[in-house]
């Protein structure tokens, strides 16, 4: 595999090297078809991407498991690849309708992780995230379980997403009272539109040691060239979700960030990816490809870092929260 510059970082505290590029895997199953999933997954290997991120209710328009079903046929193609990647899955969302399918409780945290694993074809989970906290399970009762799962060789490190900072703050402490590892890495929504995370999320990352991959860093395609796609009838994903009552909110914003991006001569993905790159405390962003010319604009996001000027100029047309910075500070004037 090759590596350019910058690409490859230590995830938070731990020792374990990561691309800076996450492959997301939720498009894999519906609007992306195995055997373009399958190059899709060659594709960003080949340059340099380590880290493969999916989810056990991945694949849900096919049927819930669907896309780790897929990486275990991709894995079992390719036995070496394995001790190549870092792979990432999750728990915590609904798999089918039953009480104890869903949520952090112990046994459905290791009845999930064993379920994930033959999916997979593997023996072991690089990095097993909670898809979502649960309100109705403790800390002490998940660390068990992680704790379990650990020592039983299934999983090597732990991960969150969606966790307010206050909840990673609570997960630490609750490991570190157990002399546990804690979490390691957060996944949370976080782009030039919505910059929440900003005020506390990636401030208590930080705090904790904890690795940040920004999940949707183009806010589901609002970031991508909506507007010239619309016009040209090539939306796909952007015309869908998120994006949509985004656009209406922020639609004079949006048509000025796609002429400063023509200006410059550089695609409305890219800058928006190479922001968010940019940001401290983050370790990364999770990418979720449809074709190879997305992997690209991300590539040169991170090889390409904006200069001042352009950075000043987004910072103008997508503001910060409040008065900017983490909190308090960002709500006080």
């Amino acid at each position: 595999m090759t590596q350019p510059t910058g690409s490859l970082t230590k995830l938070g505290r731990t020792g374990l090297t990561v691309s800076r590029l996450c492959l997301g895997t939720v498009n894999f199953g519906g609007r992306v078809d195995e055997p373009d999933a399958r190059r899709l997954l060659d594709y960003a290997i080949e340059r340099g991407i380590n880290i493969v991120d999916t989810a056990n209710m991945y694949g849900w328009r096919v049927h819930k498991g669907f896309t780790e079903e897929l990486i275990g046929r991709w894995l079992a193609d390719r036995p070496s690849m394995r001790d190549e990647i870092v792979l990432a899955t999750k728990v915590g969302n609904p798999v089918t309708d039953g009480p104890n399918d869903q949520g952090l409780s112990a046994r459905h945290i290791i009845a999930a992780c064993d379920a994930s694993l033959r999916r997979l074809g593997t023996d072991w989970i690089d990095l097993y995230q909670m898809h979502r906290a649960d309100d109705a399970a403790s800390w002490d009762e998940i660390w068990q379980a992680m704790d379990t799962l650990v020592a039983q060789g299934k999983i090597r490190y732990v991960g969150s997403s969606n966790f307010a900072g206050w909840r990673i703050a609570a997960a630490q402490e609750a490991a570190h009272r157990r002399q546990a590892l804690g979490i390691v890495s957060e996944q949370c929504l976080y782009n030039l539109v919505t910059r929440h995370a900003e005020l506390e999320v990636i401030p208590a990352a930080e705090a904790y040691g904890v690795g940040v991959f920004a999940w949707s860093p183009l806010h589901g395609g609002l970031l991508g060239g909506v507007i010239g796609k619309l016009a040209a009838g090539t939306a796909v994903k952007s015309a869908q979700g998120r994006a949509v009552p985004a656009l209406e909110i922020h639609h004079d914003a949006i048509e000025r960030y796609e002429a400063h991006c023509a200006n410059i001569g550089r695609s409305p993905a890219e800058v928006g990816l190479a922001w968010t790159l940019a940001r401290q405390g983050v370790t990364g962003v999770v990418i979720g490809p449809r074709t190879t010319d997305h992997i690209d604009d991300a590539l040169r996001a991170l090889a390409n870092p904006l200069d001042e000027a352009t950075t000043t100029t987004l910072e103008s047309l997508f503001p910060p929260v409040g008065a900017g910075g983490q909190g308090p500070h960002a709500w006080l004037s």
